[in-house]
């Protein structure tokens, strides 16, 4: 696809880590080209896999490297079949074998596999220090391309500092053979870059995160076109799958761009930390981030539709702020209500609410422009959403979970993450002007209420 590459090529001039990246069917075949032309002179490579990553595309990627001259010491992770997750744990393996096997080498790293094998790579090469390619097996997640590993580490998910790849490689032929569930997460992930835009405008206008036009150009430009078919996506149609899987490439291009997760991270992405935290599991198995992210966004979606059936242009600001907590002490002395026996909620709230207060002058400042600029931006944000059963549609025919019981979360649960949620982040985002315009008993009512969006009987 010629525009595909010419987007890809776009984006890679204004990446701070990436240099390379190939998007297309039958892309694998290019892995040793990749690695000789980014690691030029390294004669040895660590190639990190699962035993069904091995199947589907490290064996091929061993050989291209041997036939290349390139020695490979192969590490596969969940040798022993049972599942294993993103913990830091599974860092410490690989780095102390990859340091055992090279002693004072800098020898590259090559990821083959999806989310948690590239978080893995792309953390252990960092501590390391050695660079690394990844080669994606599936279009779950815009990981592939972002800086940052999500590890569980101290009982807490927990998003670990470290370099994207150097090159990456998504076979759209692989993609899309993979399980359908790995394909709907990815669906779901990247559907939550419509709200999350709106997010960015708001906080935009509140003066708290300007929106940078080119990380906002490389997420949302090709964003609808990629999320045109989700069941196209769930057949494993490789046009589609390929769309899917350069439009998450490009949200972490754009995180790499900005420096910061913003372009691609909003109100949906801080209910499913919410639920990292508390390890949210269904059916004994850990839920994908994408399903707790699709819910999310599910979420969003309303909160912001909500916001936008309020007379903002009319505001009456001098109440807002006086029903505002006068000191960050009065909010701090809330949050026990909020979180009841959860200390570890509760410090998250501290470290992350003391940088996000405002104070009374700086609220007034802040919802004075918000009402000054809400008639034009109300507009920018209505045409920005997919409306609600839209989503909801679309998730469905994804493949993704649609309702909150789908992942494990009842309504009473559901309902009880909005009230903590606002605080676990110092980010702005929809549920803050709720916050701030004391709406949230109002949105808990008609999301959660009799007759609501998600009625708690």
């Amino acid at each position: 696809m010629p525009k595909m590459g010419k987007m890809i090529e776009k984006a890679l001039s204004y990446t701070t880590d990436t240099k390379e990246c190939v998007i297309a069917p039958g892309a694998v075949e290019s892995a040793a080209k990749m690695f000789t032309g980014l690691f030029p002179g390294a004669g040895e490579a660590y190639l990190v896999f699962d035993p069904n990553t091995w199947k589907v595309a490290g064996e091929r990627v061993d050989a291209l490297l041997s036939a290349a001259g390139v020695a490979v010491r192969r590490h596969e992770l969940g040798a022993d079949g049972k599942p294993f997750h993103a913990e830091y744990r599974w860092i410490e393996e690989v780095r102390g074998r990859y340091l055992a096997a090279f002693p004072g080498a800098k020898v590259p790293m090559v990821a083959v596999g999806s989310g948690t094998v590239n978080d893995i790579v792309k953390r252990t090469s960092e501590e390391v220090g050695v660079r690394y390619m990844v080669v994606g097996t599936a279009a779950s997640m815009d990981g592939y391309t972002s800086f940052g590993a999500a590890i569980t580490r101290d009982g807490m998910k927990q998003t670990l500092s470290c370099k994207a790849p150097l090159g990456c490689i998504l076979d759209s032929r692989i993609a899309a053979a993979a399980p359908k569930e790995m394909t709907a997460s990815g669906y779901a992930d990247l559907i939550a870059k419509i709200p999350a835009g709106a997010d960015w405008m708001l906080a935009d206008a509140a003066g708290s995160e300007a929106i940078h036009p080119v990380a906002w150009e490389l997420v949302q430009d090709s964003l609808r076109d990629a999320l045109d078919n989700p069941a196209g996506c769930a057949a494993g149609d490789v046009a589609e799958v390929e769309k899917l899987c350069a439009g998450l490439a490009m949200s972490g291009f754009a995180m790499q761009a900005m420096n910061s997760s913003r372009p691609a991270s909003g109100t949906e992405h801080q209910i499913s930390h919410y639920w990292d935290m508390e390890d949210l599991s269904f059916g004994g198995k850990t839920v994908s981030h994408g399903f707790k992210v699709g819910i999310g966004t599910l979420a969003s979606t309303r909160t912001l539709e909500f916001l936008l059936s309020r007379d903002i242009a009319n505001l009456d600001v001098e109440a807002a702020v006086a029903a505002w907590w006068p000191d960050f002490e009065s909010l701090k002395a809330s949050f026990p209500g909020v979180f009841g026996n959860r200390p570890a909620h509760i410090r998250r709230a501290e470290l992350e609410m003391v940088k996000k207060y405002s104070t009374p002058q700086a609220l007034r400042e802040e919802l004075g422009n918000i009402r000054r600029v809400w008639p034009e931006l109300s507009g920018r944000i209505r045409s920005q959403l997919m409306p609600f059963e839209e989503v909801r549609a679309k998730l469905k025919a994804a493949g993704a979970a649609y309702e909150p019981e789908m992942i494990g979360v009842d309504r009473l649960r559901f309902r009880e993450t909005f009230a903590g949620v606002p605080y676990m982040r110092s980010r702005y985002f929809a549920l803050d002007l709720v916050e701030r315009l004391s709406l949230m008993p109002a949105l808990g009512r008609e999301l959660f209420g009799a007759g609501g969006t998600w009625e708690v009987r």
